[in-house]
């Protein structure tokens, strides 16, 4: 099996389904297959021991030893684009390289993305380059002293990554290479989308009902 992930990652076709099943569920959403507003967000994410350090690193604010991943998403939170960093890399990275993702598997239809306030002018003036209009979306003043506060939004890119760490794999970083790593980002992402595609099972009361 081992094998055949090895060949399916580097011939893409992991991100080839993600594209197919993503423009279904938007289709069945009554939306059009590409988005024009997508939502950027990274998550540090600790590596387990085992993990080559030259492929890993520190992010000194959130105290996360390990590997940092970034992730685009539309509005119905479905993935656009992964990137799997060293956690000791700065959020304009991950976010310069998911914006170059969501341009070539949105087209022209993308307009704007969302980010929070840990990304900087490198990636509005990225934006800029890419004719997307990069907005920080910032904490309003009434929000501020809450505490934690959802962002209207922004916020469905939090949904998705506790979404993903549910599959095991993706609670912590086990894997050698980066590039493995977000191919498992894509085949849970397209278990997900598999899910909202397929009509739900009855329960079992509705079962013993119909069999009445």
């Amino acid at each position: 099996m081992l094998y055949y992930f090895g060949l399916w990652r580097e011939d893409g076709l992991d991100q080839r389904i993600q594209e197919l099943l993503r423009c279904q569920v938007r289709e069945k959403a009554r939306r059009l297959e590409d988005p024009s507003l997508v939502i950027i967000d990274t998550q540090s994410v600790r590596a387990a021991a085992g993990v080559p350090k030259t492929t890993t690193g520190l992010d000194a604010n959130k105290k996360v030893s390990g590997r940092k991943r970034g992730l685009a998403v539309d509005v119905l939170g479905l993935v656009i684009g992964v990137v799997v960093l060293p956690a000791s890399a700065h959020d304009n990275v991950a976010g310069t390289a998911l914006l170059d993702q969501a341009a070539t598997r949105c087209g022209n239809r993308l307009e704007r993305v969302l980010v929070d306030q840990g990304f900087k002018d490198e990636v509005l003036i990225h934006g800029a380059l890419l004719d997307i209009d990069v907005e920080v979306v910032r904490r309003s003043r009434e929000d501020q002293g809450k505490g934690f506060v959802p962002q209207p939004k922004r916020w469905i890119v939090e949904q998705v990554n506790g979404t993903l760490l549910l599959h095991r794999r993706l609670a912590r970083e086990y894997d050698h290479r980066p590039d493995t790593s977000a191919s498992r980002v894509y085949w849970a992402s397209i278990a997900n989308m598999t899910r909202r595609l397929t009509a739900p099972s009855p329960a079992w009361r509705d079962t013993l009902e119909l069999a009445a």
